[in-house]
């Protein structure tokens, strides 16, 4: 700014505690103020928001900040007493983006709708139509208005931009004397939605305004355009600039590399580019040359970004193991350090301990000792659980399908599980691949294979969660176990119709092998007495219906006759003789 005079001390840190604050908004709604200069939290400005902030803006004068939140509310903060000055509500629904005028007195606030606020009065000077979503940027274009003809009130004729989530359209808006017109002047187009947005201020009536507008797809787009009133055509980018790797190193492709953020220099001619990973962000200042329509930079930044960790898993060794060996792998279940075989005597008596490392315990020589030689050497014996890690990351590493079916069709669980937890962590998504591909096959090796992912999603779930690429890797797993699953209701509904056909089946086949009982009596005994009784019986019966008695005695003395009767009979006292027994009847 040029040759200034010498400050005291006390302006010298009262400029440098007002100028290197920086604001911080956070969920709780609580504002953080951090000193750059120090590195540390300089104050906490609590008790105006309820929910998360979404925006904070310095006034020109440092003392004052604006905030704003999904509660609602806008927020004038003191920010050397750290009290709220004022509260007051700015909609309906979540206040999401601020700005103040170039003069100070007046502040624009988007939700949806944009309003613009007399800062002394709190009220609301012009409402606009804003946009269908929540606003995400607001910015200034203009700081004098084009017409200098009329007197200037500090805020009428000026030109401001507006952005919004999910929208590919930058609005540009008017602020008129009257409040007839409520609707943008004027629209620039985009691929994608727009993240970050910087410009030029338009300063004198000719000069206009330049755009640079980074989306989310991780292109630049660069407008020029003089404001001068209403346009009905949504302008399109002058020049686009995108960034790409050559495709050397024996990748042919070339691949974008994103944009994160733009700037423009003070000379309004360079523009500051800052792409990359968001982690190892790299700033590169490019000057502008609009002539071209599409610009494509190819910078070389893969060796740049490229992680250590890649680097580190790239080194490890798996070890040569003999036959006749057992080996031993130090430390706890799943790790993977190569252990290197002596190959000659020689090399035994040299194994002194360097310094640094820890003295193994007597209690671990001799477990080291403890060698089962004639499971080993048996023709038909497995292999031992600590082999059994080495030998499937063995096999995995050479494809080589006789070691990976020894190993992978074994059916223990503990052998499994010892197994999974041994193998080194670099192993683990090509035994899911593995795994994958034979799943594919017959429902044998599928039930087998089952056992194996089952263990590993258990002892590795922390490492796979850490993968960022985790849901393409275990794409072709996730559909083969939706299909298994889908048919799963209607086999059972299968199953069991089967199961009530095959057991009424089985029960018609019993019913017919069992033999038939013969129902006939082996001896019939017929009482002639008995006849008799039976056929009085009726004849007294009949007599009864047919005749009736008129006095009780009567009725009395013939029910003692019946009765005497059936004595007689009963005794074999009968008055009729045989021969005309049947006549009676």
């Amino acid at each position: 700014d040029g040759p200034q005079r010498k400050k005291r001390k006390s302006e010298v840190a009262e400029v440098d505690r007002q100028l290197d604050v920086l604001a911080i908004g956070t969920a709780v709604g609580s504002i953080l103020l951090y000193s750059t200069v120090k590195g540390e939290l300089q104050s906490k400005l609590d008790g105006g928001h309820d929910n998360r902030v979404n925006c904070v803006r310095w006034h020109q004068d440092n003392c004052c900040l604006y905030s704003c939140s999904e509660d609602k509310h806008i927020v004038e903060w003191n920010t050397q007493t750290c009290k709220v000055k004022c509260k007051w509500k700015g909609d309906n629904s979540s206040v999401t983006s601020l700005c103040i005028s170039p003069d100070g007195k007046m502040l624009l606030s988007a939700g949806r709708t944009i309003k613009l606020w007399d800062l002394e009065t709190k009220e609301v000077y012009r409402h606009f139509t804003g946009h269908a979503t929540s606003v995400s940027s607001l910015i200034f274009t203009t700081v004098k208005p084009m017409n200098e003809n009329k007197p200037f009130d500090g805020i009428t004729g000026l030109y401001f931009l507006s952005g919004a989530i999910h929208d590919r359209l930058l609005s540009v808006w008017y602020i008129r004397s009257d409040r007839k017109e409520k609707n943008a002047v004027m629209s620039f187009t985009v691929t994608d939605e727009p993240t970050f947005i910087d410009l030029t201020v338009s300063e004198v009536k000719e000069e206009p305004v330049k755009l640079a507008v980074v989306c989310r797809d991780g292109q630049l787009h660069l407008f020029e355009h003089i404001l001068n009133g209403y346009c009905k055509k949504p302008l399109t980018s002058n020049c686009t600039i995108q960034i790409a790797t050559p495709g050397s190193d024996g990748d042919s492709t070339p691949k974008p590399v994103p944009i994160l953020a733009a700037a423009f220099c003070t000379d309004k001619q360079s523009l500051l580019l800052v792409y990359g990973n968001t982690l190892q962000p790299i700033i590169e200042k490019v000057s502008l040359n609009t002539t071209e329509p599409h610009v494509c930079l190819i910078r070389d930044i893969q060796k740049v970004l490229s992680l250590k960790t890649d680097v580190a898993l790239t080194k490890v060794k798996t070890p040569v193991v003999n036959s006749d060996t057992k080996v031993l792998v130090p430390g706890i279940p799943g790790h993977s350090t190569a252990v290197k075989i002596p190959s000659s005597g020689k090399e035994n008596k040299k194994n002194k301990r360097k310094p640094g490392e820890t003295e193994e315990s007597i209690e671990e020589r001799l477990g080291a000792l403890d060698i089962d030689v004639s499971k080993l050497k048996s023709p038909g014996g497995l292999p031992q659980t600590d082999s059994f890690a080495v030998l499937l990351v063995q096999g995995l590493e050479s494809n080589d399908a006789e070691i990976l079916n020894r190993v992978l069709n074994t059916r223990k669980e503990s052998v499994i599980k010892n197994t999974v937890a041994r193998m080194p962590i670099h192993a683990v998504i090509p035994l899911l691949h593995e795994l994958t591909k034979r799943l594919q096959g017959n429902p044998y090796s599928a039930s087998l294979m089952v056992r194996w992912l089952k263990s590993v999603f258990t002892l590795h779930a922390s490492y796979l969660s850490t993968l960022p690429d985790l849901i393409p890797q275990l794409g072709m797993l996730y559909q083969l176990m939706e299909s298994r699953v889908k048919t799963l209701q209607k086999l059972s509904r299968l199953h069991g119709r089967l199961f009530i056909l095959v057991t009424q089946v089985a029960a018609s086949e019993t019913v017919q092998d069992a033999t038939e009982v013969n129902q006939t009596a082996k001896l019939v005994y017929e009482d002639e007495s008995s006849e008799e009784e039976g056929s009085d019986d009726e004849m007294i019966a009949d007599k009864d219906s047919d005749e009736n008695w008129d006095e009780d005695e009567e009725k009395e003395e013939q029910s003692d006759e019946q009765h005497m009767t059936v004595e007689k009979e009963i005794n074999g006292d009968s008055d009729l003789e045989p021969e005309n027994e049947s006549e009676e009847e």
